[in-house]
């Protein structure tokens, strides 16, 4: 087996011309329309929840308009960040009682939106929100197929790059150190956002990445980046009322823990059939049918290694496994075994870019996307076109994305730990 995926794994380095194999098509979005498609007994919740998104998204935008209204809307200070994004989760306990952490929690208290989230790639640390300040910078990628809406409401309340669940976890660790009155402030946010992730999740349990609901390919379930993993993760805190969470309302701590619970229900529905086996997820999912779907145009309907990973790590750390779980995880664990390839090595030249290239003995390492239909790896450029050789791809394009990578071994890992546990 090894032998045959390395022989494999040289065809994709480049030793035989792959070419284009066709375009990526970007998933729909969450409509009236589409939900009049589904059973008739099943709509209402569907329907009741894009009325709720609505609703949210006419009170964020009105509340920013009065704030604006008759005076001079003020410059954004919210900028972009090529690094930290000011909110230290892994400072000694002592730190959080400190002004600096002081200032970063009232920071995130000022940029909450009126949902109840955060946008994302803001420096916490940097200045409070002024009045009539849009909640978020405008996030556009003409060339990746994201292009900023008109109205310039783009990413307001989101879970992508880790936003709103980074927000919430320091402003528990925040509040922790100040227990009375001054953390009031931090602990009203915290349990507001954490309602925040309750109205965003899907009647089958689902999160889009945009919330209230932005369209395109936002309102897929969005396991990129572990945007699910990480929610999960969050509400299993939220639900434990240990530690920093230890002020939870009991009532928002159980309705925490049953989301989890939906959320890894839709996690074992979506998982992918490929070659008669369960394997393992896609980036996106379409929220009504749970079909694989794509996103931006480099971005295409395939099974992903690194989100299957962390969707395995997260099924494995449930307390109480099922049969079904059991037999997911253990399916998605073969299915990344016979993904690692072998003998390459997904290397940066002197220029910057990068190339797979030859190397006897080297790996394992897994590409990031395979084909469901032919167990290929699969790799998407700016201009929708996907391939089958990722040194084919645009330089900007094959340099600027994890097309191959290790993470996936800490999941066997985990799978080797968990198997020797169970009875």
């Amino acid at each position: 087996m090894k032998a045959h995926l390395a022989a494999l794994a040289l065809t994709w380095a480049g030793v035989a011309h792959a070419g284009v194999i066709g375009t990526t098509t970007t998933a729909a979005p969450l409509t009236e329309a589409r939900v009049a498609g589904l059973d008739v007994t099943g709509q209402g919740p569907w329907r009741a929840y894009l009325e709720r998104s609505r609703a949210l998204m006419a009170a964020d935008k009105a509340t920013l308009a009065a704030e604006r209204a008759g005076g001079t809307v003020p410059a954004s200070a919210a900028a972009h960040l090529k690094g930290e994004s000011g909110m230290p989760l892994d400072r000694p306990a002592a730190w959080y009682a400190s002004a600096q952490a002081a200032h970063v929690a009232d920071n995130i208290v000022s940029w909450q939106t009126p949902a109840g989230g955060w946008g994302k790639n803001v420096d916490r640390g940097g200045p409070l929100r002024r009045r009539g300040e849009h909640y978020a910078p405008v996030d556009d990628d003409p060339a990746g197929g994201v292009v900023a809406r008109a109205d310039g409401w783009s990413y307001v309340g989101t879970i992508d790059n880790d936003a709103t669940t980074t927000e919430l976890r320091f402003l528990a660790r925040a509040q922790a150190a100040r227990q009375g009155p001054g953390g009031a402030a931090w602990r009203a946010a915290f349990v507001k956002g954490v309602r925040y992730l309750l109205d965003a999740q899907y009647p089958n349990g689902g999160f889009p990445q945009v919330y209230p609901l932005q369209g395109g390919y936002h309102d897929a379930i969005t396991y990129n980046d572990d945007a699910l993993a990480t929610v999960v993760a969050l509400l299993d805190a939220v639900a434990a009322r240990e530690g920093d969470y230890a002020f939870v309302p009991a009532g928002l701590a159980a309705q925490a823990g049953a989301a989890a619970e939906r959320a890894v229900d839709v996690v074992l529905a979506s998982q992918i059939v490929a070659g008669g086996v369960l394997a393992g997820w896609c980036q996106q999912h379409d929220a009504l049918t749970l079909a694989p779907v794509g996103a931006r145009n480099f971005e295409p309907a395939a099974l992903s290694t690194a989100e299957s990973a962390r969707l395995l790590s997260l099924l494995m750390r449930r307390p109480k496994p099922s049969a079904r779980l059991v037999a997911a995880v253990d399916a998605g664990v073969a299915w990344l075994k016979r993904a690692a390839v072998y003998d390459v090595a997904w290397v940066r030249q002197a220029d910057g870019g990068r190339v797979l290239v030859a190397r006897p003995g080297a790996g394992p390492i897994w590409p990031r996307m395979i084909d469901i239909a032919t167990a290929r790896p699969v790799f998407g450029d700016r201009d929708g076109t996907i391939h089958t050789d990722v040194n084919e791809l645009s330089l900007e394009r094959r340099s600027g994305y994890g097309w191959f990578g290790d993470r996936p071994a800490a999941a066997l890992a985990d799978h080797a730990r968990w198997t020797a546990r169970r009875p």
